[in-house]
């Protein structure tokens, strides 16, 4: 287990090396983001995805999330991009917002029983988009034991999965405890809020009735 304390920006460049090179390896990672921290592999590694949902002691009913460092890599995990998901995207990325769309027919990654489709958010913080630039793509789900709070330290989740994880970025507390607003865009013009989390739903609809 190896904790890097990515606050200084040398320490960011090791720290995020260091990290790029254990999820290449199968390893898991935790990093900040802009809610609480989240635990990853890299997405395309089904082994270490199974590994992720073993260390958060969660079954495959609850799939990975993937984030992304960009609207370029999100459109090449879904199907289509329609103009309600666009918007979102364009207002709310980076930010606490996750979409969940048809998965693209190549998309061949086994993130947990999806039913054909993938989850996407690009989050607002400068550690985990220097991961994801550096490593790409990453499968990930919030930092802690299934059941337990979700941790917005690095000591929380060291506390809570300890050496499952081979590579912990701190970034300091995170500045919310509340994960991400999930919207299904499945059917894009019926959009569905599955989870209001850091983002309300009001603010979701308002941008959604300027499509």
């Amino acid at each position: 287990m190896h904790v890097y304390d990515c606050r200084t920006e040398a320490d960011l460049r090791s720290g995020v090396s260091h990290a790029t090179d254990a999820l290449r390896a199968g390893q898991l990672v935790v990093f900040p983001t802009d809610t609480v921290y989240g635990i990853g592999a890299h997405a395309s590694d089904s082994t270490a995805v199974g590994s992720l949902l073993a260390a958060k002691q969660r079954g495959a009913d609850k799939p990975a999330s993937v984030l992304v460092a960009d609207l370029t890599t999100a459109e090449a995990l879904v199907q289509s991009l329609p103009p309600q998901a666009r918007r979102l995207a364009e207002e709310f990325w980076p930010g606490a917002l996750s979409l969940v769309l048809p998965a693209a027919p190549s998309l061949a990654w086994n993130l947990g029983n999806t039913h054909g489709t993938v989850m996407v958010r690009m989050p607002d913080n400068p550690i985990t988009l220097a991961l994801l630039r550096s490593a790409g793509p990453i499968a990930q789900s919030s930092a802690n034991l299934t059941g337990r709070p979700p941790a917005t330290t690095c000591a929380q989740a060291v506390e809570q999965l300890g050496e499952t994880v081979h590579t912990y970025l701190d970034g300091g507390p995170s500045s919310g405890n509340v994960p991400s607003t999930i919207i299904d865009l499945t059917d894009a013009d019926a959009p569905v809020v599955l989870r209001e989390g850091a983002l309300p739903g009001t603010v979701i609809t308002d941008a959604l009735a300027r499509v």
